[in-house]
């Protein structure tokens, strides 16, 4: 008995092949019927062995075939995920990006608002402190030329050793 159907075939293919032809035909031809009979039987025992294991192979390969799929779904699923993430995470990052260049701007602008009215408050205080110390020494020299009116020490010279001298504000202002 051969091994495979495949060779068991190959067998009965060259008993056919070989057989003498009959007399009543060139299409017809006389083999062993015993011989012929007993290669199918061994083709037919060995078919549900192969035809099992063609199953077991198809099935499997099926089989395999679903998992590649599912896995591939998984995988494309996965990529999804990930790219939307991505740009979800570009997006969050571009509009973060985004306001703080806005809120740096804003504080830009309050900074130099903030400055430019420190600067006029203290142009305005030391405006006012100006004409409040040149109001007061003008009043101061009035006060004194009243004083030296009254007192007569505009006509007469210090006296003594220790006597300061008396200052003039009317001689400042020439």
């Amino acid at each position: 008995m051969a091994g495979s159907v495949e060779e068991l075939l190959d067998m009965l293919f060259e008993m056919i092949d070989n057989a003498r032809n009959a007399t009543f035909g060139r299409d017809r031809c006389v083999i062993e019927r015993d011989q012929a009979l007993d290669l199918i039987d061994d083709i037919r025992s060995q078919f549900p062995i192969e035809l099992s294991e063609a199953r077991k192979v198809m099935s499997t390969r099926t089989e395999l075939i679903a998992a590649a799929r599912r896995e591939a779904e998984a995988i494309r699923k996965s990529a999804e995920d990930k790219a939307r993430q991505i740009l979800a995470e570009d997006v969050i990052s571009r509009q973060a990006k985004q306001r703080a260049a806005e809120m740096i701007q804003q504080a830009e602008e309050r900074c130099r608002e903030l400055k430019r009215s420190a600067n006029e408050y203290c142009e305005d205080a030391l405006r006012r402190t100006e004409e409040a110390v040149a109001e007061a020494y003008s009043e101061i020299k009035k006060s004194r030329s009243r004083f030296r009116a009254a007192s007569g020490a505009a006509a007469s010279p210090p006296a003594g050793p220790n006597a300061r001298p008396i200052y003039d504000a009317a001689a400042d202002e020439d």
